[in-house]
């Protein structure tokens, strides 16, 4: 890794996701936790005891956060939110906003910095961008972006002061200021482009403020400082990174999470790790993850 900091490649956790997504670490519990969309399956990995347990959903889910006081996770699945507990299979159906068109589906998501739980629908194929970027408080989405082709790289400053979103068609990330009380968007601009041929998938903070972001297609992760100018670079074995986030006891363990869909038995062989989950231990911290509190 090139600039402001280092990584080690030290760690790959083999699944062989068609669409890993959504990775997250539960500090409390000291777990990884992600979802391979299209499999409709969710993963819970426990790095001390070296234990991997996966759950069969009954939807496709894009993202989820963890809840406050609960083992319950809140859920974006393909039609909407709802709490699920993974252990029990047990789910509670929150908010089910209607999808502007056909062929949609929820995807990127995360918890903000004051417990509101936000994600963003997709257009699957060819059709008009009609997804929206909800918020989502107790038993209340509301649309805070529309017509978005694919929603993605939401995550939050330290001071949950800024929100930053990608449609990813359009290789921009985009960051907004976002009212911490209303929890409503303004004065949005380009915090950052990506290189052809490489578009902005999940995004996360580290501890100085500098923004991580998957590129697929890109096979890296990029490194951005606040002012949106590259501070580092990590070229990964795999051309479609999907997801970051930063875990371990002291949050310096980057995890990153991968797809094999679309890639051509040629690629397949030339990336023997796509799919994989790469653990890189970085020079720098991350951010605790913020907890819904919105429970109705």
């Amino acid at each position: 890794m090139r600039a402001a900091c280092d990584a080690r490649l030290v760690d790959i956790i083999r699944v062989g996701n068609t669409l890993g997504e959504s990775v997250a670490w539960d500090e409390l519990q000291q777990q990884l936790w992600w979802t391979d969309i299209q499999e409709r399956r969710l993963y819970r990995y426990d790095p001390k005891r070296v234990e991997l347990t996966h759950y069969l959903l009954p939807q496709r889910l894009g993202s989820f956060g963890f809840v406050e006081n609960s083992e319950r996770l809140i859920a974006a699945f393909e039609s909407g939110f709802a709490l699920y507990d993974p252990r029990s299979g047990a789910l509670e159906w929150v908010a089910r906003p209607e999808h502007a068109g056909p062929n949609m589906r929820f995807n990127d998501g995360r918890v903000d910095r004051q417990g509101r739980f936000w994600a963003g629908s997709m257009t699957e194929g060819e059709a008009e961008p009609r997804g929206r970027l909800y918020c989502l408080t107790r038993s209340q989405a509301r649309v805070r972006l529309s017509d978005i082709a694919i929603a993605n790289s939401i995550c939050f400053s330290a001071d949950g002061r800024y929100l930053y979103f990608a449609d990813t068609p359009q290789r921009a990330i985009r960051r907004y200021e976002l009212d911490p009380c209303e929890g409503t968007l303004s004065n949005g601009h380009i915090f950052a482009r990506t290189p052809q041929g490489s578009f902005p998938d999940g995004s996360n903070l580290d501890a100085q403020g500098h923004l991580w972001n998957a590129h697929w297609g890109g096979g890296c992760i990029v490194r951005y400082d606040p002012q949106g100018r590259v501070s580092g670079e990590i070229e990964v074995p795999v051309s479609q990174p999907t997801c970051i986030t930063f875990g371990g006891p002291r949050l310096d363990l980057l995890f990153v999470t991968s797809a094999r869909a679309g890639l051509t038995p040629a690629a397949l062989a030339a990336q023997p790790h796509a799919g994989d989950v790469l653990v890189y231990s970085v020079s720098v911290c991350g951010l605790s993850d913020a907890r819904y509190s919105g429970v109705p």
